[in-house]
Protein backbone atom coordinates (compact mmCIF):
# COMPACT_ATOMS: atom_id res chain seq x y z
CA UNK A 1 0.00 0.00 0.00
CA UNK A 2 1.11 3.38 -1.32
CA UNK A 3 0.94 6.76 1.20
CA UNK A 4 -1.71 8.61 0.44
CA UNK A 5 -0.73 12.38 -0.17
CA UNK A 6 -4.09 13.80 -0.21
CA UNK A 7 -5.30 12.08 2.90
CA UNK A 8 -7.22 14.37 5.11
CA UNK A 9 -4.70 14.20 7.89
CA UNK A 10 -1.54 15.49 5.32
CA UNK A 11 -4.11 18.24 4.52
CA UNK A 12 -4.53 19.28 7.63
CA UNK A 13 -0.65 18.96 7.91
CA UNK A 14 -0.15 21.06 5.30
CA UNK A 15 -2.24 23.53 6.93
CA UNK A 16 -4.76 22.79 3.96
CA UNK A 17 -7.44 21.93 6.17
CA UNK A 18 -7.91 23.31 9.91
CA UNK A 19 -8.04 21.59 13.33
CA UNK A 20 -8.38 22.62 16.70
CA UNK A 21 -4.84 22.31 18.05
CA UNK A 22 -3.84 20.43 21.63
CA UNK A 23 -0.29 20.18 20.85
CA UNK A 24 2.04 20.20 18.48
CA UNK A 25 6.01 19.98 18.39
CA UNK A 26 8.55 19.47 15.55
CA UNK A 27 7.54 15.39 15.17
CA UNK A 28 3.88 15.17 16.02
CA UNK A 29 0.95 17.01 15.87
CA UNK A 30 -2.63 16.24 18.08
CA UNK A 31 -6.14 17.94 17.60
CA UNK A 32 -9.80 17.24 19.02
CA UNK A 33 -11.61 14.46 16.33
CA UNK A 34 -14.66 16.13 14.78
CA UNK A 35 -16.62 13.43 15.53
CA UNK A 36 -15.95 12.89 18.81
CA UNK A 37 -17.00 9.42 20.41
CA UNK A 38 -16.03 10.72 24.46
CA UNK A 39 -15.81 13.95 26.24
CA UNK A 40 -12.40 14.07 25.61
CA UNK A 41 -11.32 13.10 22.00
CA UNK A 42 -7.98 13.81 20.85
CA UNK A 43 -5.70 12.46 17.48
CA UNK A 44 -2.17 12.28 17.82
CA UNK A 45 -0.57 12.22 14.64
CA UNK A 46 2.93 11.60 13.10
CA UNK A 47 4.29 14.27 11.12
CA UNK A 48 6.26 11.74 8.70
CA UNK A 49 4.31 9.77 6.29
CA UNK A 50 2.80 6.50 7.68
CA UNK A 51 0.02 4.86 6.88
CA UNK A 52 -0.84 2.89 9.63
CA UNK A 53 0.58 1.24 13.13
CA UNK A 54 2.38 -1.59 11.57
CA UNK A 55 4.19 0.74 8.81
CA UNK A 56 4.88 3.51 11.75
CA UNK A 57 6.37 0.89 13.63
CA UNK A 58 8.50 -1.00 10.72
CA UNK A 59 9.73 2.86 8.99
CA UNK A 60 9.74 5.41 11.92
CA UNK A 61 12.91 6.49 13.59
CA UNK A 62 13.66 5.48 17.27
CA UNK A 63 12.76 9.13 17.93
CA UNK A 64 9.52 9.40 16.10
CA UNK A 65 8.30 6.75 17.99
CA UNK A 66 9.49 8.06 21.62
CA UNK A 67 8.34 11.50 20.24
CA UNK A 68 4.63 10.18 19.57
CA UNK A 69 4.23 7.78 22.95
CA UNK A 70 5.45 11.03 24.82
CA UNK A 71 2.81 13.38 22.96
CA UNK A 72 0.45 10.94 24.06
CA UNK A 73 1.41 10.82 27.57
CA UNK A 74 1.82 14.82 27.46
CA UNK A 75 -1.43 15.35 26.57
CA UNK A 76 -3.46 13.00 28.21
CA UNK A 77 -1.81 14.56 31.87
CA UNK A 78 -2.43 17.94 30.22
CA UNK A 79 -5.96 17.18 29.46
CA UNK A 80 -6.48 15.51 33.38
CA UNK A 81 -7.32 13.17 32.08
CA UNK A 82 -4.70 10.29 33.57
CA UNK A 83 -6.29 10.85 36.96
CA UNK A 84 -9.48 9.13 35.96
CA UNK A 85 -8.12 7.47 33.01
CA UNK A 86 -8.03 7.36 29.34
CA UNK A 87 -7.60 4.82 26.47
CA UNK A 88 -5.58 4.94 23.11
CA UNK A 89 -6.65 3.09 20.27
CA UNK A 90 -4.56 2.77 16.88
CA UNK A 91 -6.58 0.90 14.50
CA UNK A 92 -5.37 -0.51 11.75
CA UNK A 93 -6.05 -2.08 8.45
CA UNK A 94 -10.07 -2.67 7.50
CA UNK A 95 -10.51 -4.94 9.68
CA UNK A 96 -8.91 -2.71 12.68
CA UNK A 97 -11.88 0.01 11.62
CA UNK A 98 -9.09 2.26 10.31
CA UNK A 99 -10.62 5.46 8.25
CA UNK A 100 -8.16 7.93 7.26
CA UNK A 101 -5.06 6.16 5.89
CA UNK A 102 -2.57 8.07 8.28
CA UNK A 103 -1.34 6.52 11.71
CA UNK A 104 -3.36 8.16 14.55
CA UNK A 105 -3.65 7.14 17.90
CA UNK A 106 -7.35 8.47 19.75
CA UNK A 107 -7.07 9.39 23.56
CA UNK A 108 -10.70 8.98 24.61
CA UNK A 109 -11.50 9.68 28.32
CA UNK A 110 -13.51 12.34 30.04
CA UNK A 111 -15.92 9.86 31.66
CA UNK A 112 -16.71 6.01 31.92
CA UNK A 113 -15.59 4.47 28.45
CA UNK A 114 -17.52 1.19 28.79
CA UNK A 115 -16.44 -1.88 27.31
CA UNK A 116 -13.20 -2.20 24.70
CA UNK A 117 -15.15 -3.64 21.93
CA UNK A 118 -19.53 -2.91 21.45
CA UNK A 119 -20.19 -6.10 20.94
CA UNK A 120 -17.78 -9.91 21.61
CA UNK A 121 -16.68 -11.19 18.30
CA UNK A 122 -15.95 -14.49 19.18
Amino acid sequence: MTYDTNNIFARILRGEIPCKKVYEDDQVLAFHDIAPHAPVHVLVIPKGAYINQADFGARASADEIAALYRAVAKIATDLGLHETGFRTIANTGLNGGQEVPHFHVHILGGGALGPMLSKKLV
